[in-house]
């Protein structure tokens, strides 16, 4: 039995390694050679196995977007245009995707209860989305 834990400690640490390299908890599945299911069912398991999984998941996701972005630079440098338009689109207010509104009435209109929804909803999720790409960018 107890060489039964010991295997499965280690493939538990095996897999944190892989996720750490891969964030594709499929693929780091495969390299160590569990299923899926398993993964799922340690974290389900063992709550310091899952917190594990998920900060390896995040600096796995952190290294592969400091390596997309070094990419990325190395095509804007090789004169990309796609890389540059990319580029600015996502990092240079200037060049962002926009929303305008306009309106030709002048007259003051009183919304409906679920058009209040619906924009309360919109600007809590604008405001989020907001939160998550100041955080990126620090």
């Amino acid at each position: 039995m107890k060489k039964i834990q010991d295997r499965t400690q280690q493939n538990r640490q095996l897999l944190l390694e892989q996720i750490k390299k891969i964030p594709i908890v499929q693929v780091a599945c495969e390299k160590v050679g569990i299923s899926r299911s398993t993964y799922y069912r340690w974290r389900e398991t063992d709550k310091e196995f899952a917190s594990k999984a998920d900060k390896f998941l995040r600096e796995g996701i952190a290294f592969v977007n400091d390596m997309a972005e070094s990419q990325l630079i190395s095509s804007i440098r090789n004169q990309n245009l796609t890389a540059v338009m990319y580029w600015l689109n996502h990092r240079h207010s200037a060049y962002s995707n926009k929303l305008e509104v306009t309106t030709n009435s002048h007259e003051k209109k009183t919304l409906s209860e679920e058009q209040q929804k619906l924009i309360t909803r919109a600007l809590e999720h604008a405001n989020v989305l907001l939160k998550k790409g100041t955080k990126n960018e620090k």
